[in-house]
């Protein structure tokens, strides 16, 4: 047999090296679901993700690189379609780094990693995620730039970075996104102008170096005097008002102190027939309402049964007036020591977020030691269950079809 020709005996590494090439191709590109290799692109980000933080709780044990699909993973949700659209990482204890990688989860729609101890950056690869609605990064350690890219998600409803050591200026794609109803940047290092805001709720206390103007010059001000350019007649005379004006503050200050131990006092007085279990807990969720519960006893006729609306398994509906005349609906939940408080926060902070056109929007809340209580809008037309049968009171039922 004649020896095969040099083409011949290099055409079975041509083929092996056209096979590497399009498999790097591939990889590089993102858009299959899964690699030549078998691993879902959302699985590979996410492990990425998982590699960077520190996890002491155990959370993500069960995340692995050999999943074909992550959507059974604790702190995931996904669509009907199996894509990744919701990372619920909040109040879990991580620590560590974002990964750039969360960028490749490109049909993400909410993202809370809030009240956890994530350092670093916060990656401009989350611009790429513009399909996300809502994304709460506060409570954290990011440091740095807020990312520009974040001008980018246009779909963007709910941003919230307060109360991590972030600094720089606010980007102005950032303060324009057309679609943004709430905006919270407060207490962080942030600096400079403030440009137009057009979410509708924003917050931006406790950035100390920030100033009201549009225009850097208007800023100028705010920059500190040079050392060594002010004579000492003046420095002394500025002295002598800096005392007067400390002496002043502190006379005031004292005043309003005892003023307020006096009203604190006569408030607790007052209060001391209420005093007992029901003692509210404060904290902030956003834009909802937080109210007392002696606002909620008084609104409901101290939850009175003439004015049940209706119950279920998680506890039973009242109808209430407040003291501004506003009707609404209070459900006051079954079994409060069930939920945590980190836990309630953490559902209310979600109901908060769901806007449909038929779901009633969450008005308000209130929490104590042992009470939980959700309030909503008041809608006088019935419930559903009303309209699938003929109403005692002569509203039309549903007829569904046999």
């Amino acid at each position: 047999m004649a020896a095969a020709s040099p083409r011949l005996r290099l055409f079975p590494f041509a083929v092996a090296a056209w096979v590497l090439a399009a498999a790097a191709g591939w990889a590089a590109a993102g858009d299959p679901p899964l690699s030549p290799k078998g691993v879902n692109y959302e699985v590979a980000a996410l492990i990425a993700v998982k590699s960077r933080l520190r996890d002491e709780k155990g959370i993500m044990a069960l995340w692995d690189i050999y999943s074909v699909d992550p959507c059974t993973w604790s702190m995931v949700a996904c669509s009907a379609d199996k894509f990744v659209i919701s990372l619920q990482m909040a109040n879990n204890g991580l620590s560590g780094t974002l990964s750039p990688s969360i960028g490749n989860l490109s049909h993400l729609q909410t993202m809370s990693l809030q009240n956890n101890t994530i350092s670093g950056v916060i990656p401009p690869e989350i611009g790429k995620l513009t399909n996300l609605d809502a994304l709460d990064l506060s409570s954290n350690e990011f440091v740095g730039d807020i990312p520009s890219s974040l001008g980018q998600l246009t779909r963007l409803n709910y941003l919230r970075l307060d109360r991590n050591n972030l600094s720089g200026q606010i980007p102005v794609d950032v303060a324009k996104l057309p679609g943004l109803t709430f905006l919270d940047l407060s207490f962080n290092n942030l600096s400079g102008p403030v440009p137009k805001i057009y979410a509708h709720d924003y917050s931006l206390a406790g950035n100390q170096y920030l100033c009201n103007s549009s225009t850097i010059h208007g800023c100028s001000s705010m920059t500190a005097m040079t050392n060594g350019t002010v004579s000492r007649q003046v420095q002394k005379a500025k002295n002598h008002r800096q005392l007067a004006l400390a002496i002043c503050l502190s006379v005031t200050c004292s005043t309003i102190l005892v003023l307020l131990f006096v009203y604190w006092l006569s408030y607790c007085r007052w209060r001391l027939p209420f005093a007992s279990s029901d003692q509210d807990l404060e904290f902030e969720l956003g834009h909802l309402k937080h109210f007392s519960f002696h606002d909620l006893q008084n609104a409901t006729g101290n939850f009175d049964s003439k004015n049940i609306l209706g119950q279920g398994g998680f506890g039973i509906v009242y109808k209430g007036c407040l003291r501004n005349g506003t009707l609404v609906a209070v459900k006051r939940l079954k079994d409060p020591d069930v939920t945590g408080e980190v836990q309630f926060q953490t559902e209310v902070e979600l109901i908060g977020l769901a806007v449909h056109r038929n779901l009633l929007r969450l008005y308000g809340f209130c929490m104590t030691s042992n009470e939980r209580l959700l309030v909503y809008p008041y809608m006088p037309n019935g419930s559903v269950a009303d309209r699938l049968r003929d109403c005692s009171w002569g509203c039309q039922g549903i007829t569904l079809p046999s």
